[in-house]
């Protein structure tokens, strides 16, 4: 990658390790937000300057998906999270990056969160650059302009860390999911219950078998989790629970 300087001094970089590099063919600029003040504030900034920009509220991946359709790819500045479905979930942008860039798209992922795991994964599976909602203006601005041109101000170093981060704890949820895999149904029963809060004479109870069947259970669980206790038993497969500061993925084979 080649680094460059810009008007205030700062080090942009072409050719991400996204492969996504060179100037844009369409100089149009696309930003998705379910903030409007947010997105219609950096539109006008970006027209005020001769830009060909445009902001489109997004509420869902169906927002998303019907703002791009027909549109002329190019520039899209992208809000990692379009804040909450009507069941309280966060709506997560990570999981359309993929088919965004194949549809031509490069995306600059903005985000309200510094969560490093989120960050790294929309990098990973296509991110072309990433910068904080916090920042001034100018300086979405001049990451805006540089991405359209190839380049990111985001330094090599610091995506890589990202990534890295993000693909560590990706290993260890395919891990974790890999074991459990390998329980038997009755097992994983057993282990769901144990994780409510269930002791194991309940579990005899609630199954109508003996408590040392059940202890053979959770032995088995045990074992083939590769714990010592019920207690990290328990702990392994929280871990898999989804969380605000855990990254959506996409589904398999679209990454």
């Amino acid at each position: 990658m080649t680094p460059a300087r810009v008007g205030d001094g700062r080090v942009s970089w072409s050719r991400p390790p996204d492969g996504g590099g060179g100037a844009l063919a369409s100089g149009a600029v696309l930003v998705l937000d379910d903030h409007q003040l947010v997105g219609t504030s950096l539109a006008t900034a970006l027209r005020r300057d001769g830009e060909d920009a445009h902001f489109v509220p997004a509420h869902s991946e169906i927002d998303v998906r019907r703002a791009v359709d027909g549109v002329v790819p190019g520039l899209l500045v992208l809000d990692l999270d379009l804040g909450r479905d009507e069941r309280g979930r966060r709506v997560d942008t990570i999981p359309l990056i993929p088919e965004l860039r194949r549809a031509g798209w490069r995306i600059l992922v903005l985000s309200g969160s510094s969560n490093p795991l989120r960050i790294g994964a929309a990098l990973h599976h296509g991110g072309f650059t990433w910068v904080p909602k916090s920042a001034a203006m100018p300086t979405l601005l001049v990451n805006i302009r540089e991405a359209r041109a190839g380049r990111s101000l985001l330094k090599p170093t610091q995506r890589e860390e990202l990534v890295r981060r993000y693909l560590e704890w990706d290993a260890r949820q395919q891990s974790v999911r890999g074991r459990l895999a390998a329980l038997t149904r009755r097992e994983r029963e057993v282990l769901d219950l144990l994780a409510g809060g269930m002791r194991a004479q309940a579990i005899a109870n609630h199954f109508v078998v003996s408590l040392p069947t059940v202890r053979t259970q959770v032995r088995a669980v045990l074992g083939k989790l590769e714990v010592g206790s019920q207690l990290e038993a328990v702990a392994l497969v929280r871990s898999l629970d989804p969380g605000d500061d855990t990254p959506g993925v996409p589904a398999p084979g679209v990454r």
